[in-house]
C-alpha cells in the first residue's frame, strides 16, 4: 500500500518582484534499521491529528474561484484523472492561496503545472537525487521548497500554496494515475468534491471506455440528495460518460447561503463483460495487458487460523469492533471449512488446539470464546504466528486438511511487539522459516500505533497481502470486507504464460490465488513478430480440477479503435505495464535480501518513473518556470505512519513468493494444434491433437443420426421425431459408467408444415466419480455433486477432473475424454440471431474405437455391437435421385432410402455428404424397440435394463 502524500509547494512573494523564497520542512526517505524505538511508534501516533483537519480545494480569504473543473478518463480499468481550477486575489492585500486535492493513495501523480500571473511553471519528474540537485541551486538563491503531511484512510492530499499580491491570477493543474482494481465484483473511481466554496464553472466529466463492453454502470455520491438528478448518463454498450455541472445556485446550501453544499465523494462504480473464463488480452501502443477474472467455480474450501491481538492496547472500540466483525466473519464459514482462533497478548492462548469444520456447533462455541475475551497485557506476535503455523502444519501432516484447499493466517494487531521476540527482522525470518509454500498470511494492522510497514512485509513475503484498519466506529465494517474479499478462493496456483519470443518485461505472471470478485492483471510489452496475433495460455487448479485456457487478441485492431474515440486514454498500456511494473517492484524491494539487490531494484523503478513520469518515494517533481530561473519540488519523503508505499494491495489476489516474471517456454498442450499452431520458430510442435477418427457415429441437425458400420463399411442413418424437452439416452453404459444424453429444442416456429428439433443440451454423465458434463449453446458446465463449474465458449480451454477431460475449441466444439477411452465430441451451431425460425443447436460425434463396456446400449450405443446387415433390391425409387433397397437387420426387413446426410466436422456451415442408407418411422426395426423407450427422465440417466 502506497504511503500518503501531502504536498505544500510554498511560493513567499518579496516586494511583489519575481524573486520566490521557500522553506523546506520535511523528510527525505533513508535506509532505516529494523529496529523501532518509542519514539517513531509515538509520532506514529501523534500523526492521526491531521486526519481531523478540515478539507477545502481552495484556500484563501478574500478570493474569487472562477472555474473548478475535474475530468478523468478511463480505459480499459486504467484512469488519467485531471483537476483544474482557475483563482483571482480578489482582496485589498497579499496573501497565500491553496490548492488543495485529495487523490487515491494507490495513484501517482504524473504531473503539475501552474500559471501566476503570467509566469508559468512546469512539472517533470526526475531521480530525486537529481531534482534534489536542481532544487538545492534553486535553494541558494531563496527558490524553492517541499513539505509532507499525512491525510485519511483512502487518500491522500496533494497541497500547493501560493503567496501572490492583490488582483493576481493563478491557475492550478495537476495529473495523477491509477489502474482500477476489482473488488467484491466492481471497479470503482471515486472523486473528492469538497470545493469549499460557491464556483461559477464547476463541472465533472468521467468518460469511460471499455472495449470488451460495460456488464453494469452506476454513479454513487455521497454529496447530498438534491444533487442526484443533476448526474447526467449516457451510456451505450463500451462507452460511458457522466457529467456533473451544478449551476451557482445549485451549489448554495440555501437559497440566500453563501456556502457551498458540495462537500463528498463522486463515484463511478462499474464492471465490465466476460465472454469467458480465459480473461480478456488487450494489445496497444507496443503492450499487452491480461485481465483474469473467472466467474462461475465453485469457491475451495479453506483452512483458517485467526490470530487475534488482545493486548492491553486493545481495550475498548477496538476489540469491541473486532469482536463484532469476527461474530459476522465466523457465520460465513462453511462446514467444508476448517477454523480455530488464537488469542495473544504477553501469553498465547488457543480456542482449539486443533482445526476443527465450521459446523453450527464450533462457530456458536467460537462466538461465545471471543465474546469473553478481556484485553490485557503485552504483545507477543512472534509466538502467537509460531503457534498459528504449527497448528496449520499438524493439521495438513495429519491428513485434516484437503490438498486443494487453501490454508490461511489472519493476523488482526493493534501495535509493535513487547514481550518475547520483539526484533521486527527476526520476526519476518521466523516466520518466513516456518511457512509452507501452500499457506498465506494476510495482516490486518487496527489503528496507528501499528509498524505498517512489517506487517506488509511478512504478508507480501509469505503469499498474503496487508490492509490498514482505521479504527472508528466503522472498523467492523472494513474487517468484514477485508475478510469477504478472501473469503471465496476460487483457484489456486495461477500461471499466465505465453509463446517464446512473443513477449518481454512481463509483470508478475505467477499468483499464489484468486479470489471471487477480484482481477488478476498481467502486463508486457510484444515483441515484432510477423504475426498479427498475441495468445495467452493461464492455467490454474480449482476444486478438484486442473484448467489450462487460452485467449488471444489482434495486435492492431484495439489502437485503430481507440484512434476512433475522442475521450479515450490513448496510452493506457503503456502506462498500466509501468504503473503494475513500478507498484511490484517497490513491494519486491521492501523485501531485498540484499542491499546490492535492494539498489539494483532502486535504480530500475527510478528508471521507469523518470520514462513515464510517475511521482514515486523514489523519484521527484520538480516544476519550474519556462526560465528554469524559479523551482519548485514535489516529493514523497518517507512516512513512518503509513508505512511503505508497495503496490500489492487486494487488487487481484495474493503473489506468489516469487515476485519475479519467469521465462517462458511454451510447450503447447495437443489440442491447442486444432486451432493455434504457432510457427517452428517460436515453439517446440507439441504432441498432435486428437482428430476425430474419419468413422464416427454422429447425431447432428434435425436430429438425424448416422451410423458407421466398420466390418460393412455402411452407413444406416434414420430420424427421431420425438418432441421439445424430451431427453434422449444416446449411450448407457453401465459397465463403465458412462451416459450420454440430448435434450431437444424446437425451432422458432413451424417451417413447411414441420416443427423441426435439434439437441439444444448433450450430457456426459460418469458416475464412478459423481462429474456431469453438460454442454448447451450458452456454456459448458460440471459439476461433480459438490463442486459446480461453468466456462462460455468464449475461449479455448481444457479441464481436467477425476479421469474426466474437457478440451474446448473457442466458438467451434468441445471434446469429453473419460477415462482416455470414450471420447464424445460435440460441435456448437450458431445461426443468425434474428433469423425466424433457426436456432443454435450442438451435433454429437463418437468415434467407434470408443471402449464401452458389454453393457453398453442407447440409441447410437447399441451399435457397438455391430448387427449383421444386408443391402439388397437396389431400384430406382419415386426419387430418381434416390435409390430404394431392403435391408435385413435383426430379423427385419426394412424398405430404406439411398440419401445424403451432413458431417459438420470440416466445414460447420456446409456440411459433408455421407451417404447413408436411410431408416423411416424412427429407425424402427434398425434400433432396438421403439424410440420412446430411449427417452429418460434427466441428464444423468441411465436406460433401463429392459432393452
Amino acid at each position: 500500500m502506497r504511503r500518503p502524500l501531502l504536498l505544500l509547494l510554498g511560493l513567499l512573494l518579496l516586494h511583489q518582484s519575481r524573486s520566490f523564497e521557500f522553506v523546506i520542512d520535511g523528510e527525505w526517505e533513508e535506509e532505516t534499521s529494523d529496529i523501532h524505538d518509542h519514539r517513531e511508534r509515538h509520532k506514529r501516533a501523534i500523526l492521526t491529528s491531521e486526519e481531523q483537519e478540515d478539507f477545502e480545494a481552495i484556500r484563501g480569504d478574500d478570493i474569487t474561484v472562477r472555474s473548478y473543473k475535474v475530468e478523468s478518463r478511463i480505459t480499459s480499468r486504467f484512469a488519467h484523472t485531471t483537476v483544474r481550477s482557475s483563482v483571482i486575489n480578489s482582496g485589498a492585500k497579499a496573501q497565500s492561496i491553496g490548492f488543495n486535492v485529495q487523490i487515491p493513495k494507490r495513484a501517482f501523480i504524473t504531473n503539475f503545472t501552474m500559471n501566476v500571473n503570467g509566469i508559468t511553471f512546469v512539472g517533470s519528474v526526475k531521480e530525486k537525487t537529481v531534482a534534489r540537485n536542481l532544487y538545492t541551486q534553486a535553494r541558494a538563491r531563496g527558490k524553492a521548497a517541499g513539505i509532507v503531511r499525512a491525510n485519511s484512510q483512502d487518500m491522500e492530499t496533494f497541497k500547493t500554496e501560493v503567496h501572490v499580491p492583490p488582483g493576481s491570477n493563478i491557475e492550478f493543474e495537476l495529473h495523477y494515475q491509477e489502474m482500477m482494481h476489482r473488488k467484491l465484483g466492481f471497479y470503482e473511481h471515486s472523486l473528492y468534491l469538497q470545493p469549499g466554496r460557491l464556483v461559477p464553472q464547476f463541472q465533472v466529466d468521467v468518460y469511460l471506455y471499455e472495449p470488451k463492453g460495460i456488464s453494469s454502470f452506476e454513479t454513487l455520491n455521497t454529496l447530498g440528495a438534491q444533487f442526484g438528478e443533476m448526474v447526467k448518463v449516457t451510456s451505450s454498450k463500451d462507452k460511458a460518460h457522466v457529467v456533473f455541472k451544478p449551476t451557482l445556485q445549485q451549489q448554495r446550501k440555501c437559497d440566500n447561503c453563501t456556502g457551498s453544499a458540495i462537500d463528498g465523494i463522486f463515484t463511478v462504480k462499474y464492471d465490465v463483460t466476460r465472454d469467458s473464463n480465459a480473461g480478456e488480452l488487450q494489445v496497444s501502443d507496443g503492450h499487452f495487458v491480461h485481465f483474469f477474472a473467472p466467474s462461475n467455480l465453485s469457491p475451495l474450501p479453506k483452512n483458517i487460523v485467526f490470530v487475534i491481538d488482545v493486548s492491553g492496547s486493545m481495550w475498548g472500540v477496538k476489540m469491541k469492533q473486532t469482536v463484532e466483525a469476527m461474530k459476522a466473519i465466523l457465520d460465513d464459514l462453511t462446514i467444508d471449512d476448517h477454523f480455530s482462533i488464537i488469542d495473544f497478548n504477553h501469553n498465547v492462548r488457543c480456542w482449539s488446539e486443533e482445526l476443527v469444520p465450521g459446523s453450527s456447533i464450533q462457530i456458536a462455541d467460537a462466538k461465545k470464546y471471543i465474546q469473553n475475551i478481556k484485553p490485557n497485557g503485552g504483545t507477543n506476535i512472534n509466538e502467537a504466528l509460531m503457534r498459528a503455523v504449527q497448528m496449520l502444519v499438524r493439521g495438513s501432516n495429519q491428513g485434516l486438511i484437503d490438498p486443494r484447499s487453501v490454508s490461511m493466517i489472519i493476523l488482526v494487531s493493534d501495535g509493535d511487539p513487547t514481550v518475547g521476540e520483539i526484533k521486527l527482522s527476526t520476526i519476518q525470518k521466523n516466520v518466513k522459516r516456518v511457512m509452507r509454500e501452500e499457506f498465506s498470511l494476510f495482516s490486518l494492522g487496527i489503528g496507528f500505533d501499528v509498524d505498517y510497514d512489517f506487517l506488509e512485509r511478512i504478508a507480501n513475503e509469505n503469499r498474503g497481502m496487508a490492509q490498514r484498519i482505521y479504527a472508528n466506529h466503522d472498523a467492523a465494517e472494513q474487517l468484514r470486507t477485508f475478510y469477504s474479499q478472501v473469503s471465496s478462493p476460487l483457484l489456486r496456483r495461477i500461471t499466465v504464460q505465453f509463446p517464446e519470443d512473443s513477449v518481454s518485461e512481463v509483470t508478475q505472471n505467477r499468483f499464489d490465488k484468486y479470489f471471487s470478485g477480484s482481477e488478476l492483471v498481467v502486463a508486457g510489452k510484444v515483441l515484432p513478430s510477423e504475426s498479427n496475433t498475441l495468445t495467452s495460455f493461464t492455467t490454474a487448479s480449482a476444486a478438484r480440477l486442473d484448467i489450462t485456457l487460452e485467449t488471444e487478441s489482434d495486435t492492431a485492431e484495439l489502437d485503430m479503435e481507440l484512434a476512433k474515440q475522442q475521450h479515450s486514454f490513448t496510452g493506457f498500456a503503456r502506462q498500466l505495464w509501468a504503473y503494475l511494473s513500478i507498484k511490484q517492484l517497490l513491494s519486491e524491494r521492501s523485501l531485498a535480501p540484499t542491499a546490492v539487490k535492494k539498489r539494483k531494484i532502486t535504480q530500475r523503478i527510478m528508471s521507469l518513473a523518470v520514462e513515464h513520469q510517475f511521482v514515486t518515494p523514489l523519484t521527484a517533481l520538480l516544476v519550474e518556470s519556462e526560465d528554469t530561473k524559479e523551482r519548485l519540488l514535489a516529493d514523497t519523503p518517507k512516512d513512518p505512519k503509513h508505512g511503505c508505499c508497495g503496490g500489492g494491495g487486494l487488487g487481484g489476489g495474493s503473489a506468489s513468493s516469487s515476485l519475479a516474471p519467469v521465462r517462458v517456454v511454451y510447450q503447447p498442450p495437443p489440442w491447442v494444434q486444432m486451432t493455434t499452431p504457432a510457427p517452428p520458430s517460436q515453439v517446440e510442435k507439441g504432441p498432435e491433437a486428437w482428430a476425430v477418427p474419419q468413422q464416427v457415429n454422429l447425431v447432428d441437425n434435425d436430429p438425424h443420426f448416422i451410423v458407421h458400420l466398420p466390418s460393412s463399411n455402411m452407413d444406416i442413418c434414420f430420424n427421431i421425431d420425438s418432441k421439445p424437452g424430451h431427453i434422449l439416452n444416446l449411450v448407457s453404459d453401465s459397465g463403465s459408467g458412462v451416459a450420454v444424453n440430448g435434450q431437444l429444442i424446437s425451432s422458432k416456429q413451424v417451417h413447411k408444415s414441420k416443427l423441426n428439433t435439434y439437441f439444444g443440451v448433450l450430457s456426459v454423465y460418469y458416475q464412478p466419480e459423481g462429474v456431469s458434463v453438460t454442454v448447451s449453446t450458452d456454456a459448458i458446465a460440471m459439476a461433480d455433486g459438490r463442486n459446480n463449474h461453468t466456462f462460455t465458449w468464449g475461449a479455448t480451454a481444457e479441464i481436467t477432473q477425476d479421469g474426466v477431460r474437457i478440451s474446448i475449441v473457442k466458438n467451434s466444439q468441445v471434446t469429453i475424454t473419460v477415462n482416455d477411452n470414450i471420447q464424445v465430441m460435440v460441435l456448437l451451431h450458431r445461426v443468425w440471431k434474428k433469423h425466424p425460425t433457426n436456432v443454435d443447436f450442438l451435433g454429437l460425434y463418437l468415434p467407434n474405437d470408443n471402449q464401452y463396456s458389454s453393457l453398453v446400449h442407447g440409441l447410437i450405443g447399441q451399435f457397438s455391437r455391430e448387427p449383421d446387415v444386408s443391402v439388397y433390391n437396389v431400384h430406382e425409387g419415386a426419387d430418381p435421385l434416390k435409390k430404394e433397397a431392403t435391408m435385413d437387420v435383426k430379423g427385419n426387413k426394412l424398405q430404406v432410402t439411398r440419401g445424403w446426410q451432413k458431417d459438420y466436422r470440416q466445414d460447420k456451415r456446409r456440411g459433408s455428404n455421407v451417404y447413408c442408407w436411410f431408416v423411416h418411422n424412427s429407425g424402427k426395426g434398425f434400433i432396438d424397440g421403439h424410440y420412446t423407450n430411449y427417452i429418460v427422465p434427466d441428464l444423468d440417466s441411465f436406460l433401463p435394463q429392459m432393452l
